[in-house]
């Protein structure tokens, strides 16, 4: 189980989350489709930190966003140790954050059953003893 996150550690996550975000949009890479960070995990020790994003895109075009932003790391790693004071500048790891994409599958499930009719039963249940 995961413990909970000091104030201290979501305000290192939530900087880093900033930092990350405008220097990923500042990238030339054509590969780098439509990137949202939707957030950060910093280890405690605050030498590595995993980054959460999504992209739109074919899975092709997320393939090749996924590639272009391990490649970008060590830019980024940079960009982040340049403006942000810190003891270490964490090494960064980029993951598709699948919470959204599970979000989105559940609202086109619950979608699809508003559309559906309702099922009717002609005999009444009974209950147990």
């Amino acid at each position: 189980m995961k413990q909970p996150r000091s104030s201290r550690m979501r305000k290192v996550d939530e900087l880093l989350r900033e930092v990350i975000a405008e220097e990923v949009a500042r990238l030339k890479d054509p590969r780098i489709g439509f990137v949202t960070v939707t957030g950060v995990d910093t280890s405690p020790d605050l030498r590595r930190a995993t980054v959460y994003y999504t992209v739109m895109g074919t899975e092709d075009e997320q393939r090749e966003t996924a590639e272009a932003l391990d490649h970008a790391a060590p830019h980024l790693q940079g960009q982040v140790g340049g403006q942000v004071r810190m003891k270490y500048t964490p090494i960064l790891t980029f993951t598709p954050d699948e919470a959204v994409e599970r979000g989105l599958r559940m609202s086109q499930l619950l979608h699809q059953l508003e559309q559906e009719p309702p099922v009717v039963i002609d005999q009444p249940i009974e209950e147990p003893s």
